[in-house]
């Protein structure tokens, strides 16, 4: 029964060596954690990058590589930097316990040289998401996962949800942002001043509010751009002339469904045009005492309307060939309209 002893203690040598790199492990996280509580993200240096990143581990680990130090001129990496405390603070804070088992870090260049070269990395920042090898969240592959900052700073919330996609089956903290009382105290206060300054003119500003020709002019200004297509150049970003191809410019683009931005412009000035003799001819011309200067403006505000309406007419002729209205004097369209854009 010698042998007994001797097979036992074969048979338990790499039974206590997992213990032990489990118990490792464990109490890395721990110290770790603990860590971050106090301070979170949790700043690192190449040899606790080194030790918090090692396998085989039973949590995951976040690590950011940045360069804050103005010297070397980072302009992504300051922009980032709050939106990654503010999600540390809200993931440590709601996570007091671990049971997410992630660990947010920071490891700046300064502080990690070594690092950054033997990563080869020539830019920053770097979002890595050190997966579990071990344990009941364990992956195949042991590689970090890289976040994308292809598109600028992200948010915190882009952030975590790229996390939380990563880290399924555990519990991912809601973010969340203090409140900036500076921000609160000086929006109240601006509020305040402008209130008062309005308080104070009232007398000078109640007038001109309460004024129907200014909201009259207003309203026909407002008209005049969504009737002339200024809504339309702002959504499909139109061009605001084009060529005509023939060495010249194009002001007028063909076709109903296109138009230019200058086009736009003009027709507005039309149509303003044909709104203020309108409004002249109704309003101004009947108020008139003066026989004779009534009948001057009759006519003069009648031909300026038959005139801009006939150029407006032509126009349309000119964006379509089939349009069947026409009126003296631009009978024949003089405008050099392009078959196309």
């Amino acid at each position: 029964m010698r042998w007994l002893p001797a097979l036992l203690s074969i048979v338990a040598l790499p039974l206590g060596s997992f213990a032990a790199k489990s118990s490792s492990s464990a109490s890395r996280f721990q110290t770790f954690h603990t860590q971050a509580v106090s301070s979170s993200p949790l700043k690192l240096s190449d040899s606790t990058y080194k030790k918090l990143t090692s396998a085989p581990r039973d949590y995951a680990v976040a690590v950011l590589l940045t360069a804050l130090d103005a010297k070397y001129g980072c302009q992504l990496c300051t922009a980032f930097q709050p939106e990654w405390e503010v999600l540390s603070k809200s993931w440590t804070k709601g996570d007091k316990k671990g049971e997410s088992r992630l660990i947010l870090s920071t490891l700046d260049f300064a502080e990690g040289r070594d690092t950054f070269m033997s990563l080869g990395l020539q830019t920053a920042p770097v979002l890595f998401l050190f997966q579990p090898t071990t344990g009941p969240h364990a992956v195949p592959n042991p590689d970090p996962l890289r976040f994308d900052f292809a598109n600028g700073p992200p948010s915190a919330e882009q952030v975590h949800d790229w996390l939380a996609r990563h880290l399924p089956d555990r519990p991912h903290p809601a973010v969340y942002r203090p409140v900036n009382y500076v921000r609160w105290a000086v929006s109240t206060v601006s509020v305040l001043g402008v209130l008062g300054v309005v308080f104070k003119l009232s007398p000078y500003i109640l007038p001109i509010i309460q004024n129907r020709n200014v909201w009259a002019g207003l309203s026909l200004i407002g008209i005049l751009l969504f009737t002339s297509g200024h809504m339309y150049n702002q959504i499909r970003k139109v061009p605001y002339v084009s060529g005509d191809g023939r060495g010249g410019i194009s002001y007028f683009a063909a076709g109903f469904q296109s138009q230019y931005g200058l086009e736009t412009q003009i027709i507005a000035f039309i149509y303003g045009v044909l709104s203020f003799a309108t409004i002249s001819l109704a309003m101004k011309a009947p108020r008139t005492k003066d026989n004779n200067v009534q009948q001057i403006m009759v006519i003069a505000w009648g031909i300026v309307l038959t005139v801009m309406y006939s150029f407006l007419l032509s126009v349309f002729r000119g964006k379509n060939g089939g349009y069947p209205f026409k009126l003296p004097p631009f009978i024949v369209n003089s405008i050099s309209i392009p078959n196309s854009i």
